[in-house]
């Protein structure tokens, strides 16, 4: 099953084999082709394409739509395990949701060999802009599935799966790789070449390799030796926190996108200039959150994310500290003024509005 979205009611479309009836579906837009974006955001607004990229459980679609308020231009989904997605119903449902807004949007897989990937490009290229091959997944148990980094050592098999891909479906799929370095630049560009070699579209680089923590700092000089040894497109991904960021990496690697993750998870206006997250985006994010039905726990933890450097701790603590949804909208509702959307100045504040005694919040 792939679930589609409209604003008034969830439609189920069933699969047997392959995919929904695909003749129902309207063509993806142009507009929406990542490599339309990432090239007109250079020569029509003399900027990199701004990008929010894959974060397991919270790229899904309420925050998807949510950055697309603050000039994202390219939003990814949750990583997808192909294997599972494409052998199991329930796996479907639960990993993948969309709607006719959800533009441009790319999905990310992991796996690690053609059979599978061209299964589940077949059931989803319909339904996204683009597909996006995770060869950089640092986590432990991805690695011994052989998916995410572990494909860093395998360019053969991931220049195999990008060729199977382009061969099938040419210019009507357009496939990236978001992939980190190797301690050796000369390994990474070696592989960034052969890819390219057998169609990739654009490749993503996290400038780091996969032993690098997230306290150190990103490798820019290596993604602009990878962005100088290639002719496609080519995103930074790693360290931007704010616009300026953004701006600054372009301008160093000369690439042609920023992806954030860890900033955009904090400040979903980030690409919007905003230095922390606004209270428009919050109010928002409620009403996206419970119109889409988004589970409690990811909800509480966008908040938290949202607004660490917005409220004082006492007031996140006492946030964190509730246990169900009604809870948690009944603290905001005593804590801030909580517009919804039929209110008239509904996602206009930049600093929250606070029902309490001003003088109090600012004692603590």
């Amino acid at each position: 099953m792939i679930e589609i979205l409209n604003q008034t009611s969830n439609l189920t479309l069933q699969d047997n084999d392959i995919s929904p009836n695909r003749s129902t579906l309207p063509p993806r837009d142009p507009q929406h082709n990542p490599l339309r974006i990432l090239k007109s955001a250079r020569s029509d607004n003399n900027r990199p394409a701004f990008i929010a990229g894959p974060m397991v459980r919270y790229s899904k679609l309420p925050f998807r739509e949510l950055v697309r308020n603050f000039n994202t231009d390219i939003v990814y989904t949750p990583m997808i395990l192909a294997r599972e997605f494409v052998r199991n119903d329930i796996a479907r449902l639960s990993d993948f949701t969309t709607n006719a807004g959800d533009r441009s949007v790319i999905v990310q897989v992991g796996c690690n060999n053609v059979k599978d990937l061209l299964k589940f490009v077949d059931m989803i290229h319909p339904y996204v802009d683009g597909i996006g091959l995770n060869c950089g997944c640092p986590i432990k148990e991805q690695v011994r599935e052989g998916i995410g980094a572990a494909l860093m050592s395998e360019p053969e098999l991931v220049s195999s799966m990008v060729k199977a891909v382009k061969d099938k479906y040419k210019d009507s799929v357009v496939i990236e790789t978001k992939i980190r370095i190797h301690p050796d630049i000369n390994e990474t560009i070696k592989f960034v070449k052969l890819v390219e070699k057998n169609g990739v579209d654009f490749i993503t680089v996290h400038g780091r390799t996969k032993n690098t923590r997230s306290s150190q700092p990103a490798n820019f000089d290596a993604i602009k030796a990878i962005k100088e040894s290639v002719a496609v497109p080519v995103v930074a991904n790693g360290d931007c926190f704010s616009l300026k960021d953004a701006y600054e990496i372009a301008e160093y690697t000369g690439v042609d996108g920023i992806m954030a993750v860890r900033g955009i998870l904090s400040n979903p206006g980030l690409f919007g200039g905003y230095e922390n997250t606004p209270w428009s985006a919050v109010e928002i994010f409620w009403d996206l959150a419970t119109s889409y039905g988004l589970p409690f726990r990811i909800t509480q933890h966008h908040l938290s994310e949202m607004l660490d450097k917005v409220i004082p701790r006492k007031y996140l603590k006492e946030m964190n500290e509730t246990t169900c949804l009604v809870d948690l909208i009944d603290w905001f509702d005593k804590v801030f003024v909580l517009r919804r959307k039929t209110d008239a100045s509904f996602a206009t504040a930049i600093e929250p509005v606070w029902r309490i005694n001003r003088e109090e919040i600012a004692q603590i």
